[in-house]
Order: C-alpha cells, then structure tokens, then sequence
C-alpha cells in the first residue's frame, strides 16, 4: 500500500482545503500544516508516483500544465514578496507518493 495523501485525502474531498488555482487537470492549494510563511502544493489530479515516473506523451503534456500552474503561482507569490522557492522531492524524501511541487516563500514555521 502505497502513502497518497493527495489521492486518499485531497482529491477524495476527506479533507477540505484551501485553492488558490484550479484546472482540469491541476491543484494548487494553500498547504494543509504548512512549513513556510506562505506554503502552497501543486498536484496533478491524475496519480503520477513522482517526477521520475512520467512516461507516456500524455504525462508530459500534465508536467508542462503542472509547470503552468506552478509558474502562475510562483509570479504571485513574488509579486506579493519579492521572492519564492519551488521544491519537489524523489524517493526517500518524498513523503507522499504522488507527484507533487511546493511553492513557498518566507522562514520555516515549522520542520
């Protein structure tokens, strides 16, 4: 059994959450335990176990969305702020095993 908090509780709507931008295909929303000042996810609503994972065209047409979504909040955040980091993480570091991007600015509120 795999670890997809994504899938199992966001995109199930067991959890509510906040959106900041929402397409067909992509979610982004203000992270639900945040780590940072301003922490914000990006998800595919299809099940991708991670970046290194996409294989067909289809999932590459999904990363150039997910990276749109990803750019589109990025300017945002530093329109508002002036700065932001963009993180995804791979195998042991990914917590979660769905393909997911974090957009964050500001000091750690938390490890």
């Amino acid at each position: 059994m795999t670890n997809d908090f994504y899938c199992d509780e966001v995109l199930s709507g067991n959890i509510e959450v906040t959106k900041v931008l929402e397409t067909n295909n992509v979610l982004a929303y203000h992270h639900t335990r945040p780590f940072y000042e301003v922490h914000i996810v990006v998800i595919p609503k299809k099940h991708i176990n991670s970046l290194i994972s996409l294989m067909d065209s289809e999932d590459h047409k999904l990363l150039i969305e997910l990276l749109e979504v990803v750019s589109h909040v990025s300017k945002t955040i530093i329109s508002t702020y002036g700065a932001c980091r963009i993180v995804t993480n791979l195998g042991e570091y990914q917590e979660s095993k769905h393909l997911h991007w974090h957009v964050a600015y500001g000091e750690k509120v938390r490890d």
